[in-house]
């Protein structure tokens, strides 16, 4: 049987694996599901999962019912469905991410896990394209020349391909945290190949940040944002949270 096609780099899809390995199983959703990339990963791992999307006529995992459901809207799913969620290449693409993880806090069970990546907009290479370009790589202008080739690409589906919503490392704790997630670990896809050249900005950045007191730097989150995953990780930021 032909595996079918991924939709988010296979770095992005093993570290989500590797997140979960160690854990029960139990029953899992992802959403948006895409093409079942990772849902046949997670299942050849023992785990009993379901699949949503926004367009289930794209899924190609043969054998696996998928539901249609919207991020931005209510997940058809019941209170406390699942034991474990996972949103890849998720957030990013929607109106609303607030909504998408609220509703996914609904559909799991207390003690459960929540699995969400983002794109790394907080990287050292990813704010100096900022300063320079005024835009970063996961997040370009939606000028009419470029929304007229993704919909050329995916007609009638642009959602899939267009990255709508810049949602960093502080948005996504904050929301997790308003919804009842604890976040156990963050986690990078795979580390940026040419990191080394940033390291003596990213140790003045570190510098300054020590700089501030205790109770501040709490406060404000900065040792966590000038960790290694955020400041020198890879094109994805890999949360997982617990239901708590």
């Amino acid at each position: 049987m032909e595996k079918p096609a991924a939709l988010a780099h296979a770095a992005i899809y093993d570290t989500v694996v590797k997140a979960l390995r160690d854990e029960p199983r139990g029953k899992l959703l992802d959403v948006p599901a895409g093409h079942g990339a990772l849902a046949q990963k997670l299942i050849d791992e023992g785990f009993d999962v379901g699949c949503c999307d926004l367009y289930p006529q794209l899924f190609a995992l043969d054998g696996v019912p998928i539901d249609g459901g919207d991020l931005d809207a209510r997940l058809p799913y019941d209170d406390a469905s699942f034991q474990y969620a996972v949103c890849v290449e998720g957030l990013e693409h929607i109106q609303n991410p607030t909504n998408a993880i609220r509703e996914l806090s609904r559909i799991l069970a207390k003690g459960g896990f929540l699995i969400v990546s983002v794109p790394n907009i907080m990287n050292i290479e990813e704010r100096l394209k900022w300063v320079i370009y005024g835009y970063t790589s996961h997040f370009k202008p939606l000028s009419s020349e470029a929304l007229a080739k993704v919909r050329a690409e995916f007609p009638n589906t642009e959602e899939v391909a267009l990255h709508v919503n810049p949602i960093g490392y502080s948005e996504v704790r904050y929301i997790l945290e308003k919804y009842g997630f604890k976040v156990e670990q963050v986690l990078v896809d795979k580390p940026k190949s040419k990191g080394w050249a940033y390291w003596p900005i990213a140790a003045m950045i570190k510098l300054f940040g020590r700089m501030n007191s205790k109770q501040r730097r709490r406060e404000r989150w900065t040792d966590e944002l000038n960790s290694n995953e955020v400041l020198m990780g890879g094109n994805t930021l890999i949360f997982k949270a617990r239901k708590t």
